[in-house]
């Protein structure tokens, strides 16, 4: 993966996961696959692999265009505006355990 396709890493920001699962299937009671970290303002919410698509959604409704893997032992990034996958050497882990 690269970044040379992204044109958001400007948006990139050091933030606090805001839970340890994600915030809207913990408020409705759902479950997840995998989670995604909004590289935006922190929010957490499931992959699309999972039936409630709350990463996703959350890009619709805010705009935040990048999220972070949130998952142990993945450090990679997804730019939903540009639908690009990439890495980023050094860049920290928020992986929940």
């Amino acid at each position: 993966m690269t970044t040379s396709a992204c044109t958001h890493l400007g948006q990139i920001h050091p933030v606090t996961p805001r839970a340890d699962g994600c915030e809207d299937c913990l408020r409705a009671g759902g479950q997840w696959v995998h989670l995604r970290l909004c590289m935006t303002c922190g929010h957490v919410g499931c992959c699309d692999s999972s039936p409630g698509r709350h990463a996703t959604a959350h890009f619709h409704a805010a705009g935040d265009p990048i999220v972070q893997s949130y998952e142990p032992g993945e450090n990679w990034f997804w730019c939903y505006t540009d639908e690009v996958g990439f890495e980023i050497p050094g860049a920290p882990s928020y992986a929940h355990s």
